[in-house]
């Protein structure tokens, strides 16, 4: 339903880029948070626990055709061109990729992410048809990295068009193309003033370098990275993405790779995505359980992996990743009351260690709001 000209929410707040639990109340106006405040005697359309939405940085969606297949070893589930998915991918009907991609993007609207990040496979015609299903929704925001359909020899011209209709592009790794193509391809992006990314390090450190040497505006993964790879990777100032729900179920991570902890150490930004969606679900809360139980992070750093530091690495970090005046009002309001949330001593914890979707009451996102 449409809001009314200001909307004016109470409650507790997860406030700021730190973020900080504040009791109080924030007014929305045209889709803008403009005022916070810590009076709690206010009349507030409705009250709860006041949130950022997620921000899920990588993901591969067009695998929603694929859910829960044998468990394989990486490049028999993955590599291009003849991992599992692509071969899937190659046979699926335009009309049944489309409707697992809108399924897909209701699921994660249902599980409060907001923005999304997506490597699509396919070409243009992959790349088209998540424009168009992404074009149909009003409630989620999408930023789509296109892949030549082979990207080792990618058709006349196909590059240049990706960079055009999408955001950027997403390469599935140094190993897999020649370092004539990837500089080549690198090129027609930043021309168009597009995003670069590249997944490296999921499977072992060989492919790190060279990406590294490429400046991509993110990197995905770095399950393997040592070191001397981080090192470079915050001296250059690159961002990255981790995936660890799907690094496990595939084989190659562990409750040391990737090395998060360090990542965070050395002050690279580090963002989460939940990867594929024939793997894993699009619930950014189970991810945050996971960083939290498994990996052992601090809880706040979890929450900004999973909000700020996502909106951070896309470059919407002013917009949208955190709660405060004149940023977008991409927001949840979770019950504190549910039978989940209920005698909390830390609501932070308890967000990222036990939040389910069941426990969000509303999300307000582009003027509306929807439960």
């Amino acid at each position: 339903m449409a809001m009314s000209k200001e909307q004016v929410l109470s409650g507790t707040i997860i406030y700021g880029d730190k973020p900080e639990v504040i009791e109080g109340y924030l007014c929305i106006e045209d889709n803008i948070i403009t005022e916070i405040g810590t009076d709690t005697d206010v009349d507030a359309h409705f009250s709860g626990v006041i949130a950022p939405c997620f921000v899920n940085a990588h993901t591969h969606i067009g695998d929603s055709v694929l859910k829960d297949p044998p468990i394989l070893d990486l490049d028999s589930l993955v590599k291009p061109p003849m991992g599992l998915k692509h071969r899937v991918l190659r046979l699926t009907p335009d009309i049944d990729m489309k409707h697992a991609l809108r399924q897909t993007l209701l699921d994660m609207i249902n599980t409060g992410t907001c923005t999304f990040c997506d490597y699509r496979e396919g070409g243009i015609p992959g790349a088209s048809i998540l424009i168009e299903v992404l074009d149909s929704l009003q409630d989620i925001s999408g930023i789509i990295l296109g892949r030549p359909q082979r990207q080792d020899e990618p058709h006349i011209g196909e590059p240049d068009e990706l960079a055009v209709i999408c955001n950027g592009i997403g390469i599935s790794g140094a190993n897999d193309v020649s370092s004539q193509v990837l500089e080549e391809t690198v090129d027609i992006v930043r021309r168009a003033g597009k995003i670069f990314s590249i997944h490296a390090g999921e499977k072992d450190a060989s492919d790190i370098p060279m990406a590294i040497e490429l400046r991509p505006d993110f990197l995905v993964h770095m399950t393997h990275a040592q070191k001397n790879d981080l090192s470079a990777i915050s001296d250059a100032d690159i961002p990255v993405v981790v995936c660890p729900r799907s690094n496990l179920i595939t084989g190659v991570g562990s409750l040391t790779h990737p090395p998060i902890q360090k990542m965070l150490d050395m002050d690279i930004i580090v963002g989460v995505g939940t990867d594929n969606v024939m793997l894993n679900s699009v619930n950014m809360f189970a991810e945050m359980e996971f960083l939290s139980k498994v990996y052992r992070l601090d809880d706040g750093q979890v929450f900004k992996m999973c909000t700020l530091y996502g909106a951070t690495l896309l470059g919407l970090d002013q917009d949208i990743g955190s709660i405060m005046e004149n940023k977008q009002a991409n927001i949840m309001v979770l019950n504190n009351r549910s039978s989940n949330l209920s005698n909390s001593h830390n609501l932070l914890a308890s967000i990222v260690r036990r939040g389910r979707p069941d426990d969000i009451v509303k999300i307000i996102r582009y003027g509306r709001e929807f439960s």
